[in-house]
């Protein structure tokens, strides 16, 4: 068998679900809902939570003082603007990293902030100046950096490492990157910073587990995923799709995580929501596991491997094989 060498070696997740996928149309989480749900994500082992930013209501400040009280083994993030209040905010909640974003394409420039390269630098400075006396993790996003220009996006970043934060965020906003893309650019600023990276890539065009891959193997530290890949629109990189391609590289790079909770996870998600899970969805989905040709069925009652990548025991879920039909020949 071809085997591909990686230059995977470790990494960390960040799981957004109860930040980036609050933002998906059916998402209404109680603050129940998030401690039951970040218990659980604690459960399966992620090294990062994210969660939405405190100025957004009283009621999310609350549930992130609620959630920085648990018992946890995960560190607590939340998400703010590139502004001074919001950083002090987000402190006085009682979290162990910010995580600061501001716009740098011509769309975010001219439309959302209105700032110069020359401001969004210098805002950039004065909150990250403000959250270094804190002692908390400080990532600083450019937010669309995809339809950013590279030069732009480089000096910002250059800037930030030199200010001290602990990684930068290339984010794909609006899902329009490709893989090779992906790579290219993270790959390019592991040469340029110091810092850890971290890589939030939407799904609009279907390349979000990709493009999560490839940051990683251009050198990226920090993936952002969300259980079902739920968010603003049609979403982010999935947690378990991420493992999923993961594993299939080298299942020692997931085995750091309780990979038997994921099923449970994502239907306690899709349970608070209101979906079905996938039934294509990554190892979990109802069909991940199913065969039903008959040279298929055949081959796997004598070694599963011939067409299973993934060893459903160790997600502590089970294959299914079909023989009385018309395909079984």
């Amino acid at each position: 068998m071809m085997q591909f060498p990686t230059s995977i070696t470790d990494f960390n997740i960040i799981e957004s679900t109860l930040r980036e996928g609050e933002q998906f149309r059916n998402a209404h989480f109680s603050t129940e809902d998030k401690i039951e749900i970040a218990i659980a994500l604690d459960n399966f082992g992620v090294e990062y939570m994210e969660l939405t930013t405190p100025a957004a209501s009283p009621k999310s400040a609350s549930d992130l003082q609620t959630i920085a009280r648990m018992p946890r083994n995960f560190k607590l993030l939340t998400h703010i603007r590139a502004r001074m209040d919001e950083a002090k905010l987000a402190v006085d909640c009682g979290v162990d990293g910010v995580d600061i974003y501001i716009g740098t394409s011509p769309y975010m420039r001219e439309y959302s902030h209105g700032k110069s390269l020359e401001q969004v630098v210098a805002v950039g400075q004065e909150v990250v100046a403000c959250l270094k006396t804190q002692g908390v993790e400080i990532r600083f996003s450019t937010e669309d950096t995809f339809r950013s220009n590279l030069a732009d996006v480089f000096t910002v970043y250059r800037a930030m490492d030199i200010a001290g934060v602990n990684r930068v965020g290339v984010t794909d906003t609006v899902g329009i990157a490709e893989p090779l893309q992906t790579y290219q650019l993270i790959h390019s600023l592991r040469q340029a910073v110091d810092c850890d990276i971290e890589f939030h890539g939407h799904n609009d065009s279907g390349c979000a587990i990709a493009n999560a891959l490839c940051a990683l193997q251009g050198g990226a530290t920090h993936i952002d995923t969300t259980v079902l890949g739920i968010g603003e629109r049609n979403g982010i990189t999935s947690l378990g799709g991420l493992v999923a391609r993961l594993y299939t590289i080298d299942d020692a790079l997931v085995s750091k995580y309780d990979l038997a909770a994921l099923h449970d996870v994502e239907r306690l998600i899709a349970q608070k929501i209101g979906i079905d899970v996938p039934f294509n969805n990554p190892i979990t989905g109802d069909a991940a596991f199913h065969h039903r040709a008959g040279v298929h069925t055949n081959a796997v009652l004598k070694n599963p491997t011939v067409y299973e990548a993934i060893n459903p025991e160790d997600f502590g879920v089970t294959r299914a094989i079909d023989i009385a039909h018309r395909l079984v020949g």
